[in-house]
């Protein structure tokens, strides 16, 4: 078996910036899903679960690594 040219998976989740960055993306998706639906978000506030309207959530910025998340 050869290897990719290129970082290694280890290397990639312990730098751990294109994680973060996969999951701030993620969390882009789904707040903009709920918007898109109408729905509240579920989440956990202060020891309990809340639901809150998916408008009143801050939308991070779109990283275009991920744009064909949200495609």
């Amino acid at each position: 078996m050869t290897r990719r040219a290129g970082k290694d998976i280890e290397s990639i989740i312990m730098d751990g910036d294109i994680p973060n960055r996969a999951m701030v993306a993620t969390q882009r998706a789904v707040i903009l899903e709920h918007r898109l639906r109408g729905l509240p978000l579920v989440l956990w506030r202060d020891g309990k679960v809340e639901e809150v309207p998916a408008d009143s959530v801050e939308l991070p910025e779109a990283d275009p690594l991920f744009d064909s998340v949200e495609s």
